[in-house]
């Protein structure tokens, strides 16, 4: 059998060069406020004291005395308030505080103007 001649309206139209992608707009930058920036100092504050706390902390007398209250009211958490392993790992969670701190304070960039 022979193919049948197409007529003009069957066949496929020409292939057109595609056109460029077009390219969203950038956003405008973010305007920030005074209070934004203040709440960024305040959480940087907040966790350098919190990581210094916890460094520190637990090898301190004051570490010594939390240990003997919580032997009074809870003879069973002693050897875990002793252990140095647990003391090292609450000054390993003072540590991350203070890489937190550290990674907003050259995030504070984000508020110069350009």
């Amino acid at each position: 059998m022979m193919p049948a001649e197409q007529s003009p309206e069957q066949t496929p139209p020409p292939i057109a060069a595609s056109p460029e992608p077009v390219t969203p707009a950038p956003p405008p930058p973010r305007e920030y406020r005074w209070y934004h920036k203040a709440t960024a100092v305040l959480f940087i504050t907040l966790c350098l004291d919190i990581g210094l706390i916890l460094l520190i902390g637990p090898w301190t007398d004051y570490w010594e005395n939390f240990a003997a209250y919580v032997s009074l009211h809870a003879a069973a958490w002693r050897p875990y308030v002793d252990n140095l392993y647990a003391r090292g790992g609450i000054s390993g969670l003072g540590v991350v505080n203070l890489y937190i701190s550290l990674g907003e304070v050259f995030g504070l960039r984000r508020f110069s103007r350009h």
